[in-house]
């Protein structure tokens, strides 16, 4: 089953998934209401949902039951994304304005705040501690990945293995438990929650790194940014820093690189993104992120034969050949 055939045969429980979002984050003052569902209402691929509903047929699917995990898992993905874009300093996300954007950064901090406590909120009517324990775990660990990250901008020093700790921290741990937690919350055997968490873990790595490198090849209309976001902010992905290793460019983009760093307003990456684009560094990332992705399949390998297994084993191959 292709992805967009597997999203229309989920639509109706996805839907239920996103009401139960909206819900959660209106709030009796308009101004807080029109904040937090601003990026909600941008979309986006879901794909934290379509993890916990695909593990959830591995044990007894409960929609009710999965609702009240895919709902604060997605929550603090667009919590996350709201802080972001404040650190960032990022105008458009998704296409559209970000919150810090259309309001400030008083009012995106705030917001942002409010949907990390409203997801822990919907998490809580599940009746299951050890789910509690592992999300609030991957919370601090997500919070550290991005101390990690500012403390990195412009960091052209940093190492490959200094990138993959802080995309582990900062987008693979997330997806890991989302397909732990669904297995976890319909009680799937420990053997096939422990096995979706590597599969998860593996397809987040890799869904990180074909983020980094779209930032560098992606068309703006596909991504919904410029090109070039990432260096502009000073964050040195891993396309860079094997760019970085190219003898060929790297004294070139490490001028490039302090200049964009030395200059005050808006700056232009577009020589920096030519020349990563030209190195070594794209095709090294894109031939990690395959191992990630083949990583994730054999993970699945332990898994009974089920559509279930079948179609997150198509979600793993669209993200090492997706375009936005």
């Amino acid at each position: 089953m292709k992805l967009m055939q597997l999203y229309a045969a989920m639509k109706s429980d996805l839907q239920a998934i996103e009401d139960d979002m909206a819900a959660a984050i209106t709030s009796e003052l308009p101004l807080l209401s029109e904040a937090s569902l601003h990026l909600l209402k941008a979309g986006g691929k879901r794909l934290r949902p379509v993890f916990v509903l695909l593990s959830g047929n591995f044990g007894n699917y409960s929609l009710e039951t999965l609702k009240r995990v895919a709902v604060p898992l997605e929550l603090i993905h667009m919590a996350t994304l709201v802080h972001d874009d404040v650190i960032d300093d990022a105008d458009i996300r998704r296409g559209q304005p970000t919150v810090k954007s259309k309001w400030d950064n008083r009012i995106a901090m705030y917001t942002g705040d409010y949907i990390y406590a409203k997801a822990l909120t919907v998490i809580t009517e599940l009746d299951k501690p050890r789910i509690h324990q592992i999300l609030s775990s991957a919370i601090v660990q997500m919070c550290i990945g991005e101390m990690e990250q500012i403390r990195d901008f412009f960091n052209v020093d940093q190492t490959v293995r200094t990138y993959m700790r802080r995309i582990r921290r900062k987008t693979a741990l997330l997806i890991a438990i989302s397909c732990q937690l669904g297995a976890m919350a319909t009680d799937a055997p420990d053997r096939f929650s422990h096995a979706l968490y590597r599969f998860g873990y593996n397809v987040g790595m890799a869904f990180q790194i074909t983020d980094d490198l779209l930032d560098v090849c992606g068309a703006e209309k596909a991504i919904g940014k410029p090109p070039g976001s990432d260096l502009r902010q000073g964050n040195i992905t891993l396309p860079v820093i094997y760019a970085l290793q190219d003898e060929r460019v790297r004294e070139e983009l490490l001028r490039e690189i302090t200049v964009i760093r030395d200059t005050e307003g808006p700056v232009n990456s577009s020589a920096a993104v030519k020349l990563v684009r030209s190195s070594q560094g794209i095709a090294m990332a894109e031939r990690l992120a395959d191992r990630y992705v083949a990583k994730a399949l054999q993970a699945l390998d332990t898994l009974p034969d089920q559509a279930a297994k079948r179609n997150l084993a198509e979600i793993a191959r669209f993200v090492a050949n997706r375009s936005y």
